[in-house]
């Protein structure tokens, strides 16, 4: 008699399955309604006048005539209409717009500055399926700011051999969420990423997933350890990174090359693509690392990581230079 208990696993799955896309329906229907409202808000504002008053009196009417309705307070109600009017231009935003929560919404409205601003965090958000707290944090963090005024530098092996590389990888990652002290050891940022590995991931992006953690590579009688290695499902290729708590120096894509090199002869399985690495550093001179990596065979970049929210102020000045800049080349063409 087999005394081992039955799995009952895949049925919780299942459930659980069931449950997440009931939601994902109750969402996009709920976000179908706001729109409509809105879309009906914004025209008899634009034809009979309606101002605030008038909508808290459809709020009141609504309290009465529905009253186990939830979401339709005044304020609510205008907030519908600021969203039809927000997105209305913007067609083709349709699809990713029923993939987020209304709080996502009002945030990226409240807080997004542009056009462009708001179209990039609806797609990042949506690709990353960040939590409302996910997206409070990014925006804090500036990665709107910091992906456009600093674009990820990449060998140009790295554009050759992974031509939809660019857009994946950032200049700057912030890893608020380690709490690390300002005096720390690569030992401290290493196994706070393990620890973290959920808030690391969401970091990175989507598709990148997690292979081991002092991964051993055997060359001739010696053996080695990268870091930390990842494997990206989109571009199908191991990812390395090497962690330095120091300022860059050309001298560390060395030993990335190294660790590359090892993987591809002894590592990589036939249908992946070349492996990819990334040199994680406390700090780096841009002018240094696009010397460095211009003369690089190897598909690599180098990234700084922040262990604090960056200054918004600064940021936003650095990407104003940047639309300033981009507009001049515009002029001269």
């Amino acid at each position: 008699m087999n005394d081992t208990p039955p799995d009952f696993t895949p049925i919780l799955t299942l459930i659980r399955d069931a449950q997440g896309r009931a939601l994902q329906r109750v969402n996009r229907e709920l976000i179908d309604l706001y729109w409509q409202i809105g879309a009906y808000l914004h025209a008899r504002i634009q034809a009979d006048g309606w101002g605030r008053g008038t909508v808290r009196q459809l709020a009141d009417w609504l309290a009465q005539e529905h009253p186990q309705a939830r979401g339709f307070s005044a304020s609510n109600l205008w907030r519908m209409g600021q969203f039809y009017d927000t997105y209305r231009g913007n067609p083709k935003l349709a699809t990713l717009l029923r993939e987020l929560g209304w709080s996502h919404h009002m945030t990226i409205i409240g807080r997004a500055q542009s056009e462009q601003e708001r179209e990039f965090y609806l797609q990042a958000a949506t690709q990353g399926h960040w939590t409302h707290r996910e997206l409070l944090r990014q925006l804090d963090g500036g990665l709107y700011q910091r992906t456009l005024a600093n674009p990820a530098q990449l060998s140009p092996a790295l554009h050759h051999q992974h031509p939809t590389a660019p857009p994946l990888f950032r200049d700057s990652y912030l890893l608020d969420f380690l709490n690390l002290p300002p005096a720390h050891s690569e030992h401290d940022l290493r196994r706070g990423l393990v620890t973290h590995l959920k808030h690391f991931l969401m970091e990175l992006g989507p598709d990148f997933t997690f292979v081991a953690e002092e991964y051993r590579v055997q060359v001739g009688t010696q053996d080695f350890f990268i870091d930390l290695l990842l494997y990206h499902r989109g571009l199908q290729a191991l990812v390395a990174f090497e962690l330095k708590i120091t300022h860059f120096t050309p001298a560390m894509l060395g030993q990335l090359d190294f660790y590359l090199e090892a993987l591809d002869r002894d590592h990589r399985k036939p249908h992946e693509n070349p492996s990819i690495g990334v040199l994680l550093c406390r700090s780096a001179d841009e002018q240094v690392v696009e010397y460095a990596l211009a003369r690089s065979a190897s598909p690599a970049l180098v990234a700084r990581y922040l262990t604090a929210l960056p200054d918004k102020a600064l940021l936003q000045a650095k990407l104003n230079e940047f639309y300033t800049l981009e507009e001049g080349m515009k002029d001269d063409e």
